[in-house]
């Protein structure tokens, strides 16, 4: 058998379709937090987060000495949050815009990250663990139980999501109507949020800590293109997030060792290059034929107004 006859081999095994399957799910859950973060926002706090959870993950491997996943997500979790603590503190104790101190934990966490990977990349086992690919993603590396875990969180997101959709939207577009109907803001900021870190967290050993942020922000911008309508939004954010990582996935696993974040990456960013060109809203060739027919029109009006001033 040559190389690409062991590579579909891989492919069509039963772990890499459930791999398959947890990168659809997970692209979906990214594809509709995606949109809650830019009607709030908050894009670049997914950035934030997502450079935030690599220490922890260091920390939970660290505690163990060998991976084990729940561990390490919670440690991820527990560091993210902690990072977005730091930046409503810095941003409420501080002349610090919001941006300025998401910048700022951006940077002091993922270099604290980088220093502690070092340190424990001396330790026995550490070669085995497969800590890098929380660096660029890389869903080969993914075993059963990991697939499961990444899974089963993922649906937990899409559930939430979906279940409180009229709350959701109320607290992004309504806030001062939802708390009249006893919707408690500070209830729904820190669901947000927790729902925010977690698709983060479970989905930095896919995509990686530096481009898990695009998978948020990439598929929601290029539903944008598409609709106005918030439901119709969301419902494309989850297709493209979805579509995005199973190509990834896919173009990841036919390469040897190909890190899986960087073509995720490049998949949706396909699909954002499509609809920017000919999305049915914002697309720049709908642009384009509405100001060639206004021209036209304004020109007929001008030729009809000369024609009336001569006569």
């Amino acid at each position: 058998m040559d190389g690409g006859e062991i590579r579909m081999t891989n492919l069509l095994s039963h772990n890499a379709q459930w791999v398959l399957l947890s990168m659809l799910i997970l692209g979906m859950a990214a594809g509709i937090m995606g949109c809650f973060a830019y009607w709030k926002r908050q894009s670049l706090m997914s950035d934030a987060l997502s450079h935030a959870a690599l220490p922890g993950v260091v920390i939970g491997f660290a505690i163990l000495g060998v991976k084990n996943l729940p561990v390490m997500i919670a440690g991820a979790a527990a560091s993210a949050l902690l990072g977005a603590l730091l930046i409503q503190w810095i941003r409420s104790s501080s002349r610090v815009k919001e941006d300025a101190a998401m910048g700022i934990v951006l940077s002091v966490f993922f270099g604290l990250g980088i220093m502690l990977l070092t340190f424990v990349g001396r330790m026995a086992g550490a070669s085995q663990s497969g800590l890098d690919s929380f660096i660029f993603g890389q869903a080969a590396s993914m075993v059963r139980k990991d697939v499961f875990t990444m899974t089963g969180l993922a649906l937990l997101v899409l559930f939430v999501a979906i279940i409180a959709f009229k709350e959701w939207k109320l607290f992004l577009f309504d806030p001062h109507f939802a708390k009249g109907l006893g919707l408690s803001s500070r209830w729904m900021n820190s669901v947000y949020l927790a729902i925010l870190v977690l698709v983060i967290v479970i989905g930095i050993q896919a995509v990686g800590v530096i481009l898990m942020a695009a998978l948020l922000i990439i598929p929601a911008v290029s539903a944008r293109y598409w609709t106005n309508s918030f439901k119709w939004m969301v419902v494309l954010s989850a297709l493209f997030g979805g579509g995005a990582g199973m190509a990834g996935t896919l173009i990841s696993t036919f390469g040897k060792g190909w890190p899986t974040g960087p073509f995720i990456v490049i998949a949706a960013s396909s699909l954002f290059m499509v609809s920017l060109a000919f999305g049915l809203r914002k697309g720049l060739l709908l642009m384009f034929l509405q100001q060639r027919a206004q021209k036209k029109q304004l020109g007929q009006q001008l030729s009809n107004q000369s024609v009336l001033e001569r006569g």
